[in-house]
This record gives C-alpha cells, structure tokens and sequence, in this order.
C-alpha cells in the first residue's frame, strides 16, 4: 500500500489535494535517485556469534504494515511517530519480523527494539522501499529488489520485496522474503500486482531452488478476487497459505463475483487477509504452523484504537531436521 488503504474501494483521500503536490515534488527525486528493477545487495559484517547445533526448534512470527508513511498523509488514524515507536517495542516479543512501510519513522521504530538482527532502511519516501526485517537470529545476506511493474502512486518509491537468508542454528538455514505488491484495484494496478507476483515467482524459483523458505507480507490481493493471481503464484512456488492451512481447514476461498474486500482493520482469524505468511519445507527442513492470531490487542493504544491502518498477524511455526 502507498499513499491510501486499498480498502473499502474507491475511498476518496482527505488529503487529495496535498498528495498531488507532494507527488509532483517527489516524482523527480524518485526518477533521478532510483532506476526500477535494480537489485540492491547487502552482506552483513557483523560478527555472529556460534550457533547452538539444533535439529529443532520455534519460531514466532509477524508480518505488519506500520502506516510509516508521513503523518499527513498517512491513513493511520493516530501519531505516526508515537505509534511506531510502540509497534517496535511490541515487536521484542516476536523471533523473526517483516514490516512493511518502513518510510519516515524508522529511527521511532528502531528505538525501543532490541532484536539484534535488523536491516538498514533506505529512506523515507521517494528514497526507501519501506521494507524491514528485524531477527533474533543472524541475517547472513540481503538483497532488495524494486518491482518491474507499477502504477498511481506506487510507482513513487521503489516498491518491490527483500530476500534475507537467516540463520536458525549451526547447520539450519532459511530464505525469508518480504513482499509488499502493488494496491487499488483499477486495471492498470491489478495487471501490474499479477506482474508483480509473476516477477517475484520466478526470482524465487531462481535464488531459493531447494531452500526451505518463509514469505511474509503485504500482498494486496485475495484468493476470492478472480483478477488476482494467488494461485497461480502458489504453484509456481510450491508454497502453503498458513492461514489457509491453520485457520481455514486447508480450503482456499472460493471466486467471489464482483468481489468487495472488508476494512483492512476488520479482518478476524476466520476470514482472509491480504496480509499473508507463506511457508515451504526442503528436503532438509520441515515446517509445522501453528497459532495463526490478529494481534489487535497488541498493537492498539490505550484507547484501544489501532497503531496502524492494517492488522498484525502472528505466528507460531515449529521447525525440524528430517
């Protein structure tokens, strides 16, 4: 998501008037700063320490869009920086996390966290592509990669995914990516989401050949809405759906004719999400989800209004050597 919630459709913006300003200024910056498509690299040059040998173990996971977007055109009804602030205090409790529009607050998100394994951020907008993974465990390797398809407003920054190669124990390894597609709903951002998960299917395909590997994000789209290329990006990446698997007895939704998705901050453990953890097992390591949860207790002030303009989702993954 960029600039306004996906969610309900065709919401006017209150702020249309300043977005449109705030774009034509940052659009330059934007082209001259960043080419679409490039690959960012990063190796890390902490020294980890001597990892326990392991054949087993828990993981506790979160995927969370945070609204980092700047307060006055954020969608998120409370203060930006108070609330993300909170959101990374409250993300200490969790193993592995993905964060999705990481922009203007990223100092507020990282100040109170203590995960000892975080990306750098790239900047706010036009700059960063809002993408952060923070870990308890050693993150050997990331790379950025910019979509090759946009539209509207998405096409201010450089949205894309990350790919993150964590350290579980001595000998266990897992891919990690986080995702944030394209969103709205009109044609040109529904052909450019399916381009989206096509591109990152088959970088999947290409850098993950054999791995075990967690996919967790903001993906915009529903199973139910026929435009959306879920499956087809299921199956091109041999992935499970955790809620589909936990919550929702192992069936996908069904097609929904002139499909209308709910408030993103009204989804409940029984309905789905555009808020997605995918997971695959190797020949190696095998996975075993357990726990899907909404976190909105979590993540809500003391009045009990949220901290961002979606939900947080949890979840308790068991792995094992085979």
């Amino acid at each position: 998501m960029l600039i306004q919630l996906t969610y309900p459709k065709r919401r006017k913006s209150k702020h249309l008037g300043l977005i449109s300003l705030l774009s034509l200024l940052l659009i330059t910056g934007f082209q001259l700063s960043f080419k679409r498509g490039n690959t960012a690299k990063e190796i890390s040059e902490t020294v980890f320490p001597v990892m326990e040998d392991a054949r087993s173990g828990e993981l506790s996971l979160l995927t969370y869009n945070v609204a980092g977007l700047p307060q006055i055109i954020s969608s998120a009804e409370t203060d930006r920086a108070i609330s993300i602030q909170e959101i990374g205090r409250q993300m200490n409790k969790f193993d592995l996390v993905n964060a999705q529009e990481d922009f203007n607050y990223n100092r507020q998100l990282y100040a109170k966290n203590t995960h000892p394994y975080r990306t750098e951020n790239m900047g706010g907008v036009p700059f960063g592509d809002g993408l952060s993974t923070l870990s308890k465990y050693p993150i050997l390797e990331t790379e950025r990669i910019a979509w090759e398809d946009c539209s509207g407003s998405d096409c201010l920054t450089p949205k894309g995914f990350s790919y993150h190669r964590v350290q579980l124990a001595k000998e266990v390894f897992i891919d990690v990516y986080n995702v944030h597609a394209t969103a709205q709903d009109n044609p040109s951002a529904v052909l450019a989401r399916r381009k989206n998960l096509l591109q990152l299917a088959e970088y999947i395909k290409e850098k993950s050949a054999g791995e075990a590997i967690l996919i967790m994000g903001d993906f915009n789209a529903h199973y139910a809405f026929s435009e959306d290329n879920l499956h087809d990006f299921q199956k091109e990446t041999a992935v499970q759906d955790s809620w589909v698997m936990v919550q929702n007895k192992g069936i996908h939704p069904a097609l929904v004719p002139d499909f209308k998705a709910i408030h993103a901050l009204q989804v409940t453990e029984v309905c789905e999400s555009i808020d997605k953890i995918y997971f695959r097992d190797s020949e190696k390591l095998r996975f075993s989800p357990s726990s899907y949860k909404i976190e909105h207790e979590l993540f809500s002030n003391e009045e009990g209004k949220p901290l961002s303009d979606h939900c947080a989702i949890s979840l308790k993954m068991a792995w094992s050597l085979n």
